[in-house]
């Protein structure tokens, strides 16, 4: 596996963020969306645990392959190795952040077109 990359992926969940690891990301043929595949979870220190990794190894556990909506990736980089996945809550700040409108979507002052 040497020189394979590594992924760090940010997406939004619902009102989580989730920050993932993988070896495979590519852009799916279901319009829309991302695949991910090979999920890398730390192995690395079995004393300390983080329960924000392991909530995460449960979510994905026997899960081949992920599509996440393209609207919900936050960033996705190229790392030099693994990290420590990561889940924590999205606290929007009053009145700072807009989910960005979803087509289809009324927004609010608009006409629906029916």
């Amino acid at each position: 596996m040497a020189n394979q990359p590594v992924y760090k992926v940010i997406f939004q969940n619902g009102s989580q963020v989730f920050e993932v690891f993988a070896r495979q990301i590519y852009q799916s043929d279901m319009w829309g969306f991302i695949e991910i595949e090979e999920f890398i979870f730390g192995e690395r220190s079995q004393i300390v645990v983080d329960p924000s990794e392991e909530k995460l190894k449960n979510e994905f556990n026997g899960v081949k392959r992920s599509y996440i909506p393209l609207q919900s990736v936050i960033r996705i980089d190229e790392v030099e190795k693994e990290g420590s996945a990561k889940v924590s809550e999205n606290t929007p700040r009053e009145g700072n952040i807009t989910s960005f409108p979803f087509p289809g979507a009324n927004l609010p002052g608009q006409q629906s077109e029916d």
